[in-house]
């Protein structure tokens, strides 16, 4: 093999280099049983992680699609478990609609509260999340924590969130949260097993966002 040969890129086209990818993952991943509408947050995922066992392995409530977008479309706040989903999200699809993205692990008054009962500052956010975003989206992708307490609360009665992506990575209480989430009936999006992370929570997202703003480009 010659290692001198510079290597050319298909393309360097932002939009080209997509739709190849999604035709791609069209190709290979073959027939399947989701809508067209979960198959565009499939896709999404896939391309971000270039996994297909998300393929297999996503589930999403019924109501999980229409719920999502409308949650974007009536301006509710986006809550996001950690800083890096938080920067993935599009912004200009959210808050077209008068929404926001919001994390609330670094604030002040959550990391004191969290220091003064000895739990972690996801439990807490969840807390102080709920409280400030009724309807609102939540976007967990690595805090299992932060999705149990979050399950516990809408169990109790406490937290109405309009969907929950949840898809927390780890060894720790990541299966078992998604698990949990998966027998809730509001509207959610999960997958079965340890993997997960921000880039496939934030794919799953900002398809829920394009799929509320019809004709935007997806690269931008």
């Amino acid at each position: 093999m010659d290692f001198k040969t510079e290597f050319k890129p298909f393309t360097v086209q932002p939009h080209e280099i997509e739709e190849l990818s999604f035709n791609i993952i069209t190709e290979e991943f073959g027939e399947h049983d989701f809508t067209p509408e979960q198959y565009k947050v499939v896709q999404r995922v896939i391309h971000a992680s270039a996994d297909f066992e998300f393929g297999r392995n996503m589930l999403f409530h019924p109501k999980a699609i229409e719920a999502g977008i409308a949650a974007i479309q009536s301006g509710k706040i986006v809550v996001a478990d950690v800083q890096m989903v938080q920067v993935g999200i599009s912004k200009p699809r959210i808050e077209k609609f008068g929404g926001e993205i919001k994390v609330y692990i670094s604030d002040p008054d959550v990391m004191e509260e969290a220091k003064r009962l000895n739990t972690t500052r996801a439990i807490i956010s969840t807390r102080k999340a709920v409280r400030e975003a009724e309807g609102g989206i939540f976007a967990i992708g690595n805090a299992p924590t932060a999705l149990l307490e979050l399950i516990r609360l809408v169990k109790e009665g406490e937290a109405k969130p309009g969907l929950v992506i949840g898809m927390p990575v780890g060894f720790v209480s990541a299966a078992e949260s998604k698990e949990e989430l998966a027998k809730l009936d509001i509207p959610f999006i999960t997958n079965i097993g340890r993997k997960g992370g921000s880039a496939v929570t934030v794919a799953a997202l900002n398809a829920i966002s394009l799929l509320a703003n019809p004709g935007t480009f997806s690269y931008k």
